[in-house]
């Protein structure tokens, strides 16, 4: 398990510094063992409960902005604390895990630790917190303006392009159809085959 010297070394990497204290008092109170991974495109963290193990482990992507970072740490955290406390039978993002989500972030919802653009959303979004904030495309937007940006990594969302217009992702060639829900039924240009490909895709709009 991590010590607190060590957790504190890597938070301090990757948080607002101003959340750190907070985010080592909460894993002093129920300790865990905690790992920063490469990007994962199917998560941003996980918490996964193993009956054979005393201290369980929540990891976290390594690639993410330190705002995505500390709501997704309390996100997994908040999942631990469920489970202590309602035990293993409850859905994993159900009312138990909404009331303990909430009551974590609470004291971090303050301007000295998000910026305004960002706590405006998010404090509407704890309102009746989702499985997963990438769901929510008005707090995601905001959430990405702090991303590391490059020429090779836009700062386009599928979202913001117009019905027909083509655009280049991950080296293949799209055309933006109808939007269905959290995701858009798009055409490769190349083969005519139809996918669904989230909202919040960065593209590079080619029209």
């Amino acid at each position: 398990m991590n010590s607190t010297e060590q957790l504190r070394q890597i938070l301090s990497r990757h948080l607002p510094i101003s959340s750190i204290d907070y985010c080592i008092e909460i894993w002093e109170k129920k300790p865990f063992h905690f790992t920063v991974t490469r990007a994962r495109k199917t998560k941003l963290g996980d918490f996964r409960y193993r009956k054979d193990r005393s201290i369980q482990t929540i990891t976290i992507n390594g690639d993410l902005n330190p705002y995505q970072f500390l709501l997704t740490y309390i996100h997994e955290v908040a999942h631990l604390h469920a489970f202590l406390a309602y035990g293993m039978k409850i859905p994993p993002h159900g009312s138990e895990w909404k009331k303990t989500f909430q009551f974590l972030i609470s004291p971090l919802l303050r301007a000295e630790i998000f910026p305004k653009n960002i706590l405006i959303p998010l404090s509407l979004h704890m309102k009746n917190p989702m499985a997963s904030s990438a769901r929510d495309l008005f707090l995601m937007k905001e959430m990405s303006k702090y991303d590391k940006t490059s020429e090779d990594c836009p700062q386009v969302f599928l979202s913001d392009l117009k019905p027909g217009i083509q655009f280049e992702l991950s080296g293949r060639i799209f055309k933006k159809g109808e939007t269905r829900r959290t995701r858009v039924l798009c055409e490769e240009v190349k083969t005519g085959r139809k996918y669904l490909i989230a909202q919040l895709a960065k593209i590079k709009p080619l029209d």
